[in-house]
């Protein structure tokens, strides 16, 4: 008797997860540098979109990135679904009476590190789509800016005008793949 071996080969019918972690990153960093370029204040409209979209729906795209295999796609969206979620944490915390606020140099290493990171995972976009290269690229410059504010107490208004071009290159970049699979060819350019 001879023993067979077979393989089975289960193809991903999975949807793209990318969309939606690009959007509850893109939407909420739209959203607070409203408020870093002086547009409006920093109210529960923004710690609620840091704690649901781009934290809560940020790490569930992580989670479904992981089952696609997705390395980079499962730590740029889970870590970053986390930040949201510190982010929120270090605002609201002290008001709760948890710990003393963040000084502004803890908070300007906060962000820098941030930036080192997100420098990182842009080195890794240099094998994916301009898209993601720009929103990566904006991002670290976005972290620095704001870590330099906080480490000079100078404005973050600069920050806020770079943020807003970033929420907008995710939320670009995240319609664009949604589009583009739906008509099933390139309707905006990634």
């Amino acid at each position: 008797m001879t023993e067979q071996n077979s393989t089975v080969t289960l193809a991903d019918t999975t949807a793209n997860p990318a969309p939606l972690g690009l959007l509850g990153f893109g939407m909420t960093t739209i959203l607070l540098n409203l408020h870093n370029a002086g547009f409006i204040g920093l109210d529960t409209m923004i710690l609620g979109m840091g704690i649901f979209i781009g934290g809560i729906a940020q790490v569930i795209a992580g989670a479904m990135e992981w089952k696609k295999k997705n390395t980079f796609g499962t730590t740029a969206f889970t870590l970053y679904g986390f930040f949201w979620l510190s982010l929120v944490a270090l605002l609201v915390m002290p008001k709760l009476g948890l710990g003393e606020a963040a000084s502004p140099v803890s908070m300007g290493f906060y962000l820098a590190l941030w930036g080192l990171f997100t420098a990182c995972m842009f080195v890794g976009t240099l094998k994916l789509s301009r898209a993601l290269q720009t929103v990566f690229l904006s991002l670290t410059v976005l972290f620095f800016l704001l870590a330099y504010a906080d480490f000079t107490g100078g404005s973050k208004i600069l920050a806020g005008y770079e943020g807003l071009f970033c929420g907008l290159s995710a939320f670009y970049a995240a319609v664009a793949q949604i589009l583009n699979e739906l008509y099933g060819r390139k309707v905006l350019p990634l």
